[in-house]
């Protein structure tokens, strides 16, 4: 069905300015080059796309006092004094997680077993800040 919608790569290219305009200002739009198909967003507009795409953090307490949050949709694992530094240190994991993710998208994404994280890593790089990263963290508390 998006075939209907997608504008020529060639048109497209003529009025390069226009066609970025209306992406950041109205909608989504897809280009078509050959056999091959773009889609383009806002950043705003993917950000929205993104929104579900949030983390739950399984919360334990250990018998030292010490906090232990685990990811559940990657398989990240953080132990820290307190549960603020703990979700500070995950979410820099996933920071780093996503960045490596990104520049090594070839190698990362061809695993079928990661292959579904990519809606998350991209939610994490367009947040702005580590702030913006815990902030799509929900922790529960874990069982025993």
């Amino acid at each position: 069905m998006f075939e209907m919608f997608a504008l020529n790569a060639t048109e497209v290219r003529k009025d390069w300015g226009a066609f970025i305009d209306s992406v950041i200002r109205e909608k989504p739009k897809i280009i078509k080059r050959s056999r091959d198909y773009i889609f383009t967003s806002s950043i705003d507009m993917t950000k929205e796309l993104l929104k579900p795409y949030t983390f739950t953090a399984l919360s334990y307490i250990e018998e030292d006092g010490s906090v232990t949050l685990s990811l559940n949709e990657f398989d990240l694992v953080v132990n820290a004094e307190n549960k603020d530094a703990a979700l500070d240190m995950l979410a820099r994991d996933l920071q780093e997680y996503s960045e490596d993710f990104y520049k090594e998208f070839e190698y990362w994404h061809s695993a079928p077993n990661r292959k579904p994280h990519l809606p998350y890593i991209m939610n994490v790089l367009l947040q702005n800040n580590l702030e913006g990263i815990k902030n799509i963290i929900k922790c529960q508390a874990g069982e025993s």
